[in-house]
């Protein structure tokens, strides 16, 4: 792969971000024909120690209707599910996909239910352990950044599960077959986490690609509005999806996890629900993903607040990331780490840390572009705290108006 000019972008980026969308988007679509593209997709993990949302525990006799934000609309959609985690096969008796009849509703649209079907026509499916299955394409019309409701019924005990914990949107549990149900009323429990759905893709003659966000709970959005599809992500899907013409825009995959590091496990501190280092996880989480083209890095300073590692050993690990990155002929971007004095782990040997790495990664890093957070993020006046306007409270994770600037940093041409 050969490099291309590095580009850095901050608050002095916004403007050439903003002038490039027209030529990010090149010609119209003409009789190019549709092609499939990764639309929304989510990281799983191990489930929690503690059981946590019924995860260690699973499932039986029960339906879960989950809601997600697709970035790119399509023709027909197909999903995928993972028993990445589980401890014997998965049996999904009964599937569909439809419309929520409000943003984040249960309730779904009335004629908007359809059958989801496996292996060419078999409304069941059976998972094995530490696989994945892909459904058969599925004609439902959707529009960019709107919501898709993805019910399944588990009719046997799964056992442990895999789930993504920190959803930022509501998930619901029925008692029995609830898939094909209009009604979202009558759930047993309302769990704000992801089971068993692992991607969606659609099939579209304007998208090409996908941008994969590898992240942590800055990206996997900590501090947003619950249920509101305000994770800088989302952002960066609406800003996508409001260039023209759009042939060549790429789908938005986030599978940022909060809490992940990039060298060390979540399970090494007792929560596997933090999910596998970055490192560890290139594989399934990015290189496997539909159509990736790009892959966006926003990771280390769960390795500075909650592991205290080096400069030196979270520079070696982002590196690698790097290098594997451009082996796989993707491009990279990079993000800066984000102030966070005034968060309970802060100490000025973390700062000293944090500052180190963000110097490494303003110069020659081997990544294709860098997207100041830090920058973007900080306090003039106070550069190790987030600015006021910019905190959710906590004094690390943005709120939505944070999450909305940094969105506006990303050049669009670059991924």
């Amino acid at each position: 792969m050969i490099k291309r000019r590095r580009v850095v972008a901050g608050l002095a980026g916004l403007g050439l971000a903003a002038a490039s969308l027209v030529a990010a988007a090149g010609p119209a679509s003409g009789g190019i024909p549709p092609r499939w593209v990764g639309t929304w997709g989510t990281a799983l993990t191990a489930p929690s120690l503690a059981n946590t949302g019924s995860s260690l525990n699973g499932f039986a006799d029960q339906s879960i209707r989950q809601i997600v934000r697709v970035s790119l609309g399509g023709e027909q959609v197909r999903l995928r599910f993972t028993n990445a985690y589980g401890t014997g096969p998965l049996t999904i008796g009964h599937a569909t996909v439809g419309l929520p009849a409000a943003p984040g509703s249960p309730t779904l649209q009335a004629g908007s239910v359809r059958e989801v079907t496996f292996n060419g026509g078999s409304a069941s499916a059976t998972v094995y352990k530490g696989a994945e299955v892909l459904s058969d394409p599925v004609d439902l019309p959707v529009a960019g950044t709107s919501e898709l409701a993805v019910t399944i019924y588990l009719p046997t005990p799964t056992g442990a599960t895999s789930w993504h914990w920190t959803a930022r949107q509501t998930s619901y549990v029925y008692a029995g077959d609830r898939a094909a149900d209009t009604d979202g009323t009558g759930q047993t429990a309302a769990y704000n986490h992801f089971y068993y759905l692992a991607g969606v893709e659609v099939s579209t003659k304007t998208g090409l690609g996908t941008v994969v966000v590898l992240g942590d709970s800055i990206s996997d959005g900590s501090g947003s509005t619950l249920g509101a599809n305000t994770r800088w992500p989302d952002y960066l899907a609406t800003r996508i999806n409001s260039t023209w013409p759009a042939l060549g825009d790429p789908g938005v995959i986030n599978v940022a996890l909060a809490g992940n590091q990039v060298t060390k496990d979540g399970l090494a501190i007792n929560s596997p629900a933090l999910g596998n280092s970055a490192l560890a996880r290139l594989d399934d989480d990015v290189f496997n993903q539909p159509g990736v083209r790009s892959v966006f890095v926003e990771l280390g300073i769960n390795d500075v607040h909650l592991s205290g590692f080096t400069a030196e050993q979270i520079i070696a690990g982002l590196k690698q990331l790097a290098a594997q990155a451009e082996a796989h002929g993707l491009r990279t971007v990079v993000a800066t780490l984000g102030p966070f004095e005034g968060y309970a782990t802060w100490t000025p040997e973390k700062e000293a840390v944090r500052q180190a790495v963000n110097t490494w990664l303003r110069g020659d890093t081997g990544f294709d572009g860098l997207v100041d957070f830090d920058q973007i993020l900080r306090d003039p006046a106070n550069p190790s705290k987030v600015l006021p306007a910019y905190d959710s409270g906590d004094h690390i994770h943005p709120n939505d108006t944070g999450a909305q600037a940094l969105a506006n940093a990303v050049p669009l041409w670059l991924l």
